[in-house]
């Protein structure tokens, strides 16, 4: 699996931190919040997903998600800019105490640096965040720090194209110099995989609660499908591994 590998991508929100349902959580509480409606959380998850994908294209596409919000629910008292300001000032209590990374999550990612393998963080969750779970979760930075502990960090602001576009993977394989079989993805939904399909590279999905109406189709489309990080870490060498070897930082 990881033969020729020289950097692993690994996708944030679903495969290193179970995030997802905070976010199900900040919408239904935003739309409670502002139309009282009571709209169940798989619901929530759904129409976001579908949303974010057709706006793939767009400058912004939470903000066109704001502005779906705002029409879907007659929210008629903010513009789409107040709503993805109210939706961020919802989830930052969700951000800084309650999100946690998935088990041995931090284990597997400081394995493959002790390796030698190069390691980056590419995500479309806004660098804001990032930074929030590397400086404000202590129960996160505590274990993995994303600003010090990744050799690379890519952001929804790095990319003009979110994914499904393959744009973020290709300018990881870019900044490295390395070809698409030097590289392997670690992903947990079906549009984190479809970009590494598009791309060309190796996938790995992790298995996420919330992704499970995508897995079969996440499936077909991945190299190997992992019900946990336990079970990533038998392919890495043991002998290899030093979990408090000196960590770099690289910008």
């Amino acid at each position: 699996m990881l033969k020729g590998k020289k950097l692993v991508c690994f996708d944030l929100d679903g495969t290193l931190i179970d995030s997802v349902g905070i976010w199900n959580q900040v919408d239904a509480q935003l739309i409670q919040q502002f139309s009282q409606q009571q709209i169940d959380l798989h619901s929530i998850q759904q129409q976001r997903d579908q949303q974010l994908k057709s706006y793939k294209h767009c400058l912004d596409p939470y903000l066109e998600y704001c502005n779906f919000l705002k029409e879907s629910y007659r929210i008629s008292q903010l513009s789409a800019e107040q709503i993805k300001v109210q939706r961020y000032a919802i989830s930052q209590h969700f951000l800084d105490h309650i999100v946690r990374l998935k088990p041995q999550a931090d284990q597997y990612v400081k394995s493959l640096k002790a390796c030698g393998i190069a390691v980056a963080l590419t995500t479309t969750t806004s660098l804001n965040n990032v930074k929030g779970y590397a400086q404000n979760n202590q129960a996160i930075y505590s274990k993995l720090n994303f600003l010090h502990d990744f050799d690379l960090v890519l952001t929804r602001e790095s990319v003009t194209n979110i994914k499904p576009h393959p744009e973020m993977y290709l300018k990881a394989l870019q900044h490295f110099g390395i070809s698409a079989t030097e590289c392997l993805i670690v992903e947990d939904s079906l549009i984190g995989v479809e970009a590494a399909n598009v791309a060309g590279i190796d996938v790995i999905a992790i298995q996420d609660e919330y992704s499970i109406h995508e897995a079969t189709a996440i499936k077909q489309r991945v190299n190997y499908y992992a019900p946990h990080f336990k079970a990533l870490l038998q392919f890495v060498d043991i002998n290899a591994i030093h979990l408090d070897h000196k960590k770099d930082i690289y910008f």
